[in-house]
């Protein structure tokens, strides 16, 4: 590092956390980079959109939690962070409700197909 690499950090910090989260985002990042993106985080939005209408199966709650801990105090943007603990507490304390939703849609697939 030289001196001045750092300059206009503060403009960068002032447009604020939406519009840094939409460069991140927009920049097309891949891999396990620093702040999760899009690998943790990108994971994290995959599975529970799945699973907000049962659309997924009974081991990605596990999944999901163990995804949450790799990213938890693992990553050197504060995005990471924000982002696991309320998918942790959603788990912690929607957990038996997460698991009916699956349940139901497979029952009512199983449904389907027989018909």
């Amino acid at each position: 590092m030289k001196r001045g690499d750092w300059h206009r950090t503060k403009d960068l910090v002032l447009k604020g956390t939406d519009w840094i989260v939409d460069e991140m985002k927009r920049s097309g990042l891949r891999g396990r980079d620093g702040a999760g993106f899009p690998s943790g985080t990108g994971w994290l939005w995959m599975i529970m959109e799945r699973m907000k209408v049962g659309n997924a199966k009974l081991e990605e709650i596990d999944m999901l939690q163990e995804v949450t801990k790799q990213i938890e105090g693992h990553t050197i943007c504060a995005l990471g962070d924000a982002a696991a603990w309320p998918v942790q507490g959603l788990i912690r304390h929607f957990r038996p409700e997460l698991e009916r939703r699956i349940r139901e849609r497979a029952e009512r697939e199983l449904l389907q197909a027989a018909a």
